[in-house]
């Protein structure tokens, strides 16, 4: 089985974070995004892998300099131009050769639907194509698929209001592709596979999806971001894992509540973390507070300063002694 990883978008919602390093390469609790992501690949019986790339391809490339990633072989097509999803698919395919069945992952998207159980249910049906779909409160921010009672798609709304949804089944951002699909996908420009490719598809009956109620979460924002890692540590997704890095230095008379500590971290006296994530090298002085917010690689929290309401501190930025940093990112990103 061969996979595609859409990795190459800018990360616009995760800024000031993503401006030196890419999505998919930002740590989540002990270990690069992407790893996640082709762990779940080869737990279904993927052997290869295309990165899609697009910014800061170069980063993925030092990161894994002999193409291999969680035991997956990898294989890398950059992309000239943005060209979005099914424009980076087509790009990706013509790049690598791929000339049969194949999978699409988008590369910010954390789950354990089996992917080996959509590629059964996929040939089974001889469809053209076929979704995996998770099940989310508010539909707004994705695309929307109702089906019939056999799984076959009835339409593909993209981003609708939440009173107008259809369903609160969507998109979880795995398909499997024939090869035929990749010639309904223009080459050298922009398209999208959930506004013009899948409607065409469904309009000949040739989509298909399969539910799934597994562990599903879009790490698009910060504040998914965030929940992604306390469910890692705290036991939602698996055995919970280790919250507090062993690299780390943590005083024992600070607090850390229901929060990550990543390698090189130092948390001092009577600081206080909760629901946070510190990232590499961070250093959190003495009295100060962070809460529900991340602290960006190298950043330096000042004496007493509070870091709250899901603020993001960029890589090495300082936050003055006794500052407040209240719903902000800082620098700012707009």
């Amino acid at each position: 089985m061969k996979a595609v990883v859409l990795v190459g978008g800018f990360g616009t919602r995760l800024r000031p974070l993503t401006v030196t390093t890419p999505k998919q390469m930002l740590s989540v609790v002990d270990r690069p995004m992407i790893e996640y992501v082709v762990s779940t690949l080869k737990r279904g019986g993927v052997s290869e892998v295309t990165l899609a790339l697009g910014y800061k391809e170069d980063l993925f490339r030092a990161s894994y300099p002999d193409a291999v990633c969680g035991g997956v072989s990898l294989s890398y097509a950059v992309e000239p131009e943005p060209l979005d999803t099914a424009g980076a698919v087509r790009f990706a395919a013509d790049t690598v050769g791929i000339d049969e069945p194949f999978l699409v992952v988008n590369g910010d998207v954390l789950t354990d639907i089996d992917v080996r159980s959509l590629w059964d249910r996929h040939r089974e049906i001889g469809a053209q194509a076929t979704i995996a779909l998770t099940r989310v409160q508010d539909p707004s921010r994705f695309g929307v698929v109702p089906t019939d009672a056999q799984g076959k798609v009835l339409g593909f709304v993209e981003k609708p209001s939440r009173d107008e949804a259809p369903t609160n089944w969507i998109n979880a951002g795995i398909y499997v592709l024939e090869p035929e699909i990749l010639g309904r996908i223009a080459r050298g420009r922009r398209v999208s596979i959930e506004r013009e490719v899948f409607p065409s598809v469904v309009a000949e009956n040739g989509l298909w999806a399969v539910k799934s109620e597994a562990y599903w979460i879009d790490i698009g924002t910060p504040s998914t971001y965030v929940q992604a890692q306390l469910d890692l540590i705290d036991g939602v997704r698996g055995p919970a894992m280790t919250a507090v890095a062993a690299e780390a230095r943590v005083d024992e008379d600070a607090e850390v509540e229901r929060s990550v500590v990543m390698e090189g971290a130092t948390v001092a006296v009577r600081a206080v973390i909760r629901d946070s994530i510190i990232m590499q090298s961070a250093v959190i002085e003495e009295d100060a507070s962070v809460d529900g917010s991340v602290i960006g690689p190298g950043a330096h929290i000042g004496r007493g300063a509070k870091v709250t309401r899901m603020s993001i501190v960029g890589d090495r930025v300082s936050v003055g002694a006794g500052r407040l940093v209240d719903g902000s990112k800082i620098p700012s990103s707009d």
